[in-house]
Parts: C-alpha cells; sequence; structure tokens
C-alpha cells in the first residue's frame, strides 16, 4: 500500500497541469478502451447473415439491440453512479467491461437469432462506465482540462476501434462475428493500466471543494431535492441533450453506411481521420472553461457553445446540399458541431451546474438522466428509420435529422439559458 500511497500524494503536489494531463490521459485511456467493447461491430455491414429470421435488416437489429442495452445501463445507472463509493469504482469499470467481452465471446458464437441476444448483453454493462470514470474527474479546479480530455475519447475512440476492427477484418482475415472481441482483447491490457491509473488520483482538495462543492454520493432523497427546485430547467437541457444523442448515435453507427453514400466504401482511414480534427478543436474549445472561475458565468458559456454547435450542424449540411463543401469537410464541420453541443452534457456543463446551485452532489446523477433519455430516444429513433415505406437512404435520413436536431437543440438551449440566468443570478458577463 506505501507505494501507492507515495504516488496519489505526489499527484497531489504535482502542477495543477501536469496533474490535467495525468488525470485526462488515465480517463481517455479508460474510456477509449470501453469503446473497444462497444463500438467495433458497426464497422462490419453484415450483408450476409445466413439463418437471420427478423423482420428487419441483421445489422439494424444488431444496433438497436446494444442500443436498448446501452440505455437501459443508462437507467440504472441514475441510482448506481449516484450512489457509488469512490473506492469501488476502479473493480466496477473493470468488471463491467469484463463482463461486456464475454457478450462479444457469445455474439461470436451463437447462431444469429441468438447473436441480437448477445449484443444486448454487451451494451447492459457498458452504460455505465462513464460515470465510472468521471467520478474521477468531477469537482477539481482543473475538472474542464481533465473532462475535455476525456471527452476526446469519444470523439476519436469510435473511429480508432472501427478502423482497428477493418484492419482485423481486412488484413488479419477475422470474421465480421469474431472481430469484435479480438478488438476488446487487443485493448484490454490498456484498461488495466488506465483504471489503475484513475485509482490513483487523490480527491478534489478542500479549497476545491470550497469552489466547486463537495461530490458525496448522492442519495434518491438529494437527487429529487435537487429536481424539485430545478427540474424545468434540467428538462430543457434533457431535451437539448437527447436531439443531439440522436443525431451522435446514429452518426456513429451507421457511419459506414454515411461514408459508402458519400463514396468513400472500403477506405478504413475515413473514419479516423474524420474525427482526429474535431476531437482536436473540441478539446481547446472546452479545455479553455477552466479560465473561468466563476461558476454561473461558466454555465451560461456553456450554454452559448452548444447553442453554437446546433447552429454550426445545421449551417454545414445546408452549406454540403448546397455544393460548397465536399463530403469530408461536411462531415468534419458537421462532426464538430454535433460534438459542440453534445460534449458538454456529459462533463462540464453539469459538473458546473452542480457547483453554480451550491449544491453537495455528483454531476453523475445528471449525466445520466440525460442519458438515459437520450438512448431511449436514439432506439425509438432507429426503429423509426427502419419502419415500412422509409425510404430516404442513410445519407439523407442523416441530413433531415440534422435539421431538425439543429433546431431544436438551439430552441431548447436558448430556453434554458433565459431559466437559470433567472433561477441562479445573473452573471456579470
Amino acid at each position: 500500500m506505501r507505494p501507492r500511497r507515495t504516488f496519489t500524494q505526489r499527484l497531489a503536489r504535482a502542477h495543477p497541469a501536469l496533474f490535467a494531463l495525468y488525470g485526462g490521459l488515465a480517463a481517455f485511456a479508460a474510456y477509449c478502451s470501453m469503446y473497444a467493447f462497444r463500438k467495433p461491430f458497426t464497422a462490419a455491414t453484415y450483408a450476409d447473415a445466413s439463418g437471420w429470421e427478423g423482420v428487419i435488416d441483421f445489422k439494424i437489429a444488431l444496433v438497436i439491440a446494444q442500443v436498448a442495452g446501452y440505455a437501459l445501463s443508462k437507467f440504472i445507472g441514475v441510482k448506481v453512479i449516484s450512489e457509488m463509493a469512490a473506492s469501488r469504482r476502479g473493480l466496477a469499470i473493470v468488471g463491467l467491461i469484463m463482463v461486456s467481452w464475454v457478450a462479444l465471446l457469445l455474439f461470436a458464437i451463437l447462431p444469429p437469432n441468438w447473436k441480437v441476444g448477445a449484443l444486448f448483453l454487451n451494451g447492459l454493462p457498458l452504460g455505465m462506465i462513464w460515470g465510472l470514470v468521471f467520478g474521477y474527474v468531477e469537482g477539481r479546479r482543473t475538472s474542464e482540462v481533465i473532462a475535455a480530455i476525456l471527452c476526446a475519447s469519444f470523439v476519436v475512440s469510435s473511429g480508432i476501434v472501427k478502423s482497428v476492427g477493418m484492419w482485423l477484418m481486412i488484413g488479419m482475415g477475422v470474421s465480421e462475428y469474431w472481430m469484435p472481441a479480438m478488438t476488446g482483447a487487443l485493448f484490454m491490457p490498456l484498461l488495466i493500466v488506465a483504471v489503475i491509473g484513475l485509482a490513483h488520483m487523490p480527491p478534489p482538495t478542500p479549497e476545491e471543494q470550497a469552489e466547486r462543492m463537495a461530490r458525496p454520493p448522492m442519495p434518491a432523497a438529494a437527487r429529487r431535492a435537487f429536481l424539485r427546485d430545478y427540474g424545468p430547467g434540467v428538462g430543457f437541457l434533457v431535451l437539448a441533450y437527447t436531439f443531439f444523442t440522436a443525431i451522435r448515435d446514429f452518426r456513429d453507427n451507421f457511419s459506414a453506411e454515411i461514408w459508402i453514400d458519400l463514396g468513400y466504401a472500403g477506405v478504413s482511414s475515413v473514419f479516423t481521420a474524420s474525427e482526429a480534427p474535431i476531437a482536436l478543436v473540441t478539446l481547446a474549445i472546452l479545455a479553455s472553461l477552466v479560465f473561468i472561475r466563476d461558476n454561473l458565468r461558466a454555465l451560461i458559456v456553456i450554454h452559448v457553445i452548444v447553442m453554437l454547435g446546433a447552429a454550426l450542424i445545421g449551417l454545414s449540411t445546408l452549406a454540403f446540399q448546397l455544393g460548397w463543401l465536399a463530403p469530408l469537410p461536411w462531415m468534419i464541420l458537421s462532426g464538430l458541431g454535433l460534438y459542440l453541443g453534445y460534449t458538454p452534457f456529459n462533463a462540464m456543463l453539469f459538473d458546473r451546474l452542480v457547483a453554480a446551485t451550491r449544491r453537495a452532489g455528483t454531476a453523475g446523477f445528471l449525466i445520466y438522466v440525460a442519458d438515459a433519455t437520450g438512448y431511449g430516444a436514439s432506439v425509438v429513433l432507429t426503429l423509426l428509420r427502419n419502419l415500412p415505406g422509409v425510404t430516404l437512404d442513410w445519407l439523407h435520413f442523416f441530413i433531415w435529422l440534422a435539421y431538425a436536431g439543429a433546431a431544436l437543440c438551439l430552441a431548447m438551449a436558448s430556453v434554458s439559458i433565459l431559466y437559470f440566468r433567472r433561477k441562479l443570478g445573473h452573471a456579470n458577463i
């Protein structure tokens, strides 16, 4: 135990920039590893699913099953993440991901009709990983920097693990059914190292707790009290996040099909090439929030970033349709707008909201209230896309989804910013 205490004490005394870099990289590696167990299967098309007897396309059934498990996990996580003790987070992360990997092994060996159930089981434990990882991040003066690096993981990780999945299939001859489990196995050592790194992080200092509030486990009574006092504003934010999640999850799950429609069939590098610039710009913008010490002012600025992200989704899509943008720049710009709007909900927005309300509690609770609704909507959206009579191809469905989602997100965020300025007091901006 002594080496761990010594290293943790050194981290506690480290320069804030060094500490933020350490925490950010550990959190990034942990969540990037999770993606290796969740997203690689979407890189395959599963066009030849012999034995499949479902009424919808096999891959659609797989996506719906996994997202349904993931969404159910978010509902469970509202309680589990809110009440999880800090000392149990590391073991919980590893244990849940191991369960998801066993489900991928079942996916590889079971007949097609049972593979759908295997992916439901795969998604079920993974939905709680974000909250467990973010528990190490929130409530610190450097939370925005650490969270920005962490959030970059879900911008680039999906593209990275899909590229690895395609390499395993095309370059190594791994079948599309064994590819997801193989990809997960490749990332398992990184996961273990990252979780050990997170476990060594010291808790927030007393000064940080005074500025950002203490972040103890949040029992049911405290959760009800928070929603009673701030429910309307939280509701507006949840609605905005629901639409962002629907766009993001559709883009992520069916990016292979969208890229095929755009003329990039079989180009595995396009996944990473399109997402890396998005991650860098998003990271820089959101990390800069660390310089805003006043919590209410930071909350207002985050709302503005969300609104600008929604506007960028709609305007870049319009430019693409008018022929002003080529496919790759459009996917980068629309993705940038999407992640500028989507990312703050997973980290700094609710972290600053808890601090601005001066309530002791965890931002993970609010994140999971929003996530449960958002991923539930993602399941519904995927089902609607595949209803009889829906003839839009993947690309055009995504285009119209971008327009509708951008408009609704912009409206909800605008109402939310007015609510919290009135409820919490006007920021001097």
